[in-house]
Formats: structure tokens, C-alpha cells, sequence
């Protein structure tokens, strides 16, 4: 048994600060001193031979690494083209990184089974290697023509793995490496646009300390409840045999258990936390206002402290923003100060979507646009495809999260920029936000209060020619421009 603190694989060797480091499991011995290895133990050896691991981190994060570090042992490199090695895998088409799916996959063993190129254990034949050095390899199916040149350096890794050295083979990295500002950037509506919203702020707000403290302390004390501290076992079982694949699909581990249990103090904790100072802190609040608050709240609440200090701290600044955010937003100022944005703001973010997930554009900024969501149709991809449809959209860009305004219960990061041809429509510059939902009761208060803010700043503070609204769709965003003025 053994306890792991570091995220480094257990059982296999490493090289850690420049010096390969062997870990693994001492096999046991018995009472007369003989080792318990295969040839006195048989098939039970690695029942005798059993290390348990007590991670730090949780069983997904432990079993992912260790597995990811076997198949780096183990795959040195395949030795047979069956559907399952193709499975998975990018070759590039145009230059763009493309998924073999599982129905490509199938039709690539096939294809070598129907011309001979490999035997009945799916290894490549003499006649394969022969073509390839003839260049007359018999053509692919039609459907997988655009990937020929990918399918067959893959092939040819089975037998000569240097072929893959200029390929994009982890499915895992990020796909679009650089997605940089096209000639929209440049167009004179978007400069213009840029020009009106490129700007920072700063705010000020006012609101009544009493009424803020008294609704804050009824809102905790209807609101609060704090979990006490839980933590989950996970048991799990190596297999005995495995082979790559299992590996590769995270299968290499049965027998999965786990039990959650409530962790019982027996001391209390000798942790001292501000209290006043960290809630006034998150709520950007005085001190004195953070302390009337917590002398107002019920001794039961108070008490819920020593369940989860952490909790209890993040739960009470939420629910006091949430009172906080209702009273501001009628007396919020915006002012313009120093500074401006730079354009490398859209193109700083790295994204972890692949090539496949981004929407390719033709009017926004940059060639891809990343959408949230997980929905092939989520709110943001089916507007974003009606944004670059419209005839009357000139250009446009998704706004990254560099790009913001101040509130007073947090920064606020608008979805979109947009310039319409003039005549159009009432307003050629909008700023706006999709949301799944254009009622504001299902939104919460302080995603509600700072889309208000927003929309007080640019639609009645601003002088400058920039409206905003949240919208769920395309056509949402054009009946709503007509009413606003």
C-alpha cells in the first residue's frame, strides 16, 4: 500500500528532473523468504501481488494518468490496421486536422482486406509495401479520397512509424492554433464600431446602507444552508490484461465502487478566518456593513460557519450581491477613463474546441468563430449562422472576455459587436447578448443586474451611436432594435 502526492505514474518509469526514475511494486515474499513471481504463483500473482493507491487527487484524475502513461509504454507502435486503429484519429484534408469516424474506419480495413494489403491477422502485406514503392497503391473509395494522403501515412505507421512525425496525431490538442483577424478587422463599419465601444469605465453607484443591511440579512435567513463536509471513496481494480485500445478508451479499470461519506470533526479546526474582512471583500462591501450583517442573522445560520467556513463565506457574498444587485441599478453612472483595448484582445484567447466545433465565417473577424454550448444548435450557433446569412449584417465580431464593463457585482463580457449597412436598419452599431431565455425572472439577479447596467449604459448614459439588448435569436435582435431609440 502506498500513498501517491504527486501527479506522477505509479508503476511506471519516468524521467523526473533529468534522471529516470523506476517506481513500481516490490513483488512479496513468503514466510520462507521465496518470491511470490509467476513461476511459484501462477495465475494468481496478481492477486498476491496487489499495490493499493491512496491518491490525493479523485479516482477519474489518478486512473486517467496512470492509464495515459501505460499507453505511452505500450504503444510504441502498432503492429496491425484494424477499424479500431483508425478510429479516432486526425489526418489532414486542405490542412485542417479531420476525424476519422467509425463508419471511415470500417471502410479503411476493408478496403485493405478486398486488395490484399493485409492478411487474416489484419498485419500489412509484402503486397502493400510492394505498391506503395511502385506508387500503384489501388485508389481509396471515393468517400475517402480527400484523406487518401492521411489514410496511407497512417498504413504505412504500422510497419514505419517515422511517418508520423508530420502528422497531427493527439485528437486531444488544440486544433486551431492561431485564428487571426481577417480583412473584416480592417472594413470601415468595423473600425467605426470598434471606435464607439472601445472605451473603459469606470462606475459609480449609491444605495442606502440600512435598506442594502436589512434585506440582506432576511435574504440569508430565508436563503442559506450549508452542506457539511462530505468526501467520496472510490474503489477500483486494474485488469490483469489489457491491451492499447483499453487503455486508449479509459476501459482498463472494473470493479468501479465509491461511498460518500459526511466527515465528522473530532477537533475543531484551528483555521482562523476574517470573516467581516472576506465577505465585505466579495461583496464590495465596508466593514462595518459586512459585521451589521452578520450580527443580524439568525444564531442558527451563524452557526452553519463551522459546517464550511468556504461555503458559508461564498454563499453569504452571493446572497448579499443578489440584494445588493436589486437596488443598484437605478442608481448606477458610468464615466469614461484612460485607457483603450488592443486588438490582440481577440486573438489571445486559445480555445480547446477543435476545428470541426468552430463555425466558419464570412463576415465576422476572424475566419473561426467559437460558440458556447455543447449543442451542435445551441442559442449561440444558430444565431451566429443567421448573423452571417443576413444580407443586411455588414460585419461582426464575437467579443472575447478581455473585453468588459464594470459593475458592481462583477465584470460583464458582451457576446457580440455588430455593424449593419446603413439604411438598413434603425441601428447600425449593436452590442448584444444571447441568452437561452428572454424572460428576466428566469435569469438570476446578478446576471440580471449586470445585463441592466449594460443596457443603462450604452442606451441611455452613452452619447455614442451603440445600442444593446440580450436576445435569444437573430430575429429576436431585429424586433427589438425597432423599439429601442
Amino acid at each position: 500500500m502506498c500513498s501517491k502526492f504527486v501527479r506522477s505514474s505509479i508503476l511506471i518509469a519516468r524521467r523526473q528532473n533529468g534522471k529516470r526514475l523506476a517506481v513500481g511494486l516490490r513483488l512479496c515474499v513468503n514466510q520462507s523468504g521465496n518470491r511470490m513471481d509467476f513461476e511459484s504463483c501462477g495465475d494468481s500473482v496478481h492477486d498476491i501481488n496487489m499495490l493499493t493507491v491512496i491518491a490525493s487527487e479523485s479516482y477519474k484524475g489518478f486512473v486517467a494518468d496512470l492509464q495515459s502513461d501505460i499507453k505511452t509504454v505500450l504503444y510504441d507502435r502498432p503492429t496491425v490496421a484494424t477499424s479500431e486503429y483508425f478510429k479516432g484519429k486526425y489526418v489532414k484534408v486542405d490542412g485542417i486536422p479531420t476525424l476519422i469516424d467509425g463508419a471511415s474506419a470500417d471502410m479503411i480495413e476493408f478496403y485493405l482486406i478486398q486488395n490484399g494489403y493485409v492478411d487474416m491477422k489484419r498485419k500489412i502485406t509484402d503486397k502493400y509495401r510492394t505498391d506503395v514503392a511502385m506508387n500503384t497503391v489501388t485508389e481509396l473509395p471515393e468517400e475517402l479520397k480527400p484523406m487518401a494522403e492521411g489514410i496511407h501515412m497512417l498504413i504505412q505507421a504500422v510497419y514505419d512509424d517515422s511517418v508520423l512525425d508530420s502528422m497531427f496525431s493527439d485528437g486531444h490538442e488544440t486544433k486551431v492554433r492561431d485564428n487571426p483577424l481577417n480583412d473584416n478587422f480592417a472594413k470601415a463599419e468595423f473600425q467605426a464600431l470598434w471606435k464607439q465601444i472601445n472605451h473603459k469605465y469606470a462606475y459609480t453607484a449609491t444605495f442606502d446602507s440600512d435598506e442594502l443591511i436589512g434585506k440582506a440579512i432576511a435574504h440569508v435567513n430565508d436563503k442559506l444552508f450549508v452542506s457539511q463536509l462530505q468526501y467520496t471513496a472510490t474503489i477500483g481494480r486494474q485488469k490483469d490484461e489489457m491491451n492499447e485500445y483499453e487503455v486508449e478508451r479509459g476501459a482498463s479499470f472494473s470493479g468501479e465502487r465509491t461511498r460518500t461519506q459526511t466527515l465528522k470533526h473530532a477537533e475543531t479546526s484551528q483555521i482562523k478566518y476574517d470573516l467581516i474582512g472576506k465577505i465585505a471583500e466579495g461583496a464590495i462591501l465596508t466593514r462595518k456593513t459586512s459585521g451589521e450583517i452578520l450580527k443580524g442573522l439568525n444564531t442558527d445560520k451563524l452557526y452553519m460557519f463551522r459546517n464550511n467556513p468556504e461555503e458559508f463565506i461564498s454563499k453569504v457574498i452571493r446572497l448579499i450581491k443578489e440584494q445588493k444587485a436589486t437596488m443598484i441599478v437605478e442608481h448606477i453612472s458610468y464615466d469614461k477613463i484612460e485607457g483603450e483595448y488592443d486588438s490582440i484582445i481577440f486573438t489571445a484567447e486559445k480555445r480547446a474546441q477543435g476545428f470541426d466545433k468552430a463555425f466558419r465565417a464570412n463576415k465576422a473577424i476572424q475566419d473561426y468563430v467559437f460558440t458556447d454550448g455543447t449543442a451542435e444548435q445551441s442559442i449561440e450557433r444558430r444565431f451566429v449562422q443567421d448573423l452571417d446569412a443576413a444580407e443586411e449584417v455588414c460585419v461582426y465580431a464575437k467579443l472575447p472576455r478581455g473585453f468588459h464593463i464594470p459593475t458592481p457585482v462583477g465584470n460583464y463580457s458582451p457576446d457580440w459587436a455588430i455593424a449593419f449597412y446603413e439604411g438598413a436598419v434603425k441601428h447600425i452599431f449593436f452590442i448584444a447578448e444571447t441568452k437561452g431565455t428572454m424572460e428576466s425572472l428566469s435569469l438570476r439577479p446578478i446576471e440580471r443586474a449586470k445585463i441592466s447596467c449594460v443596457k443603462k449604459l450604452f442606451n441611455e448614459i452613452s452619447t455614442n451611436k451603440v445600442k444593446y439588448h440580450d436576445v435569444d435569436s437573430y430575429q429576436s435582435l431585429l424586433d427589438i432594435m425597432s423599439s429601442i431609440n
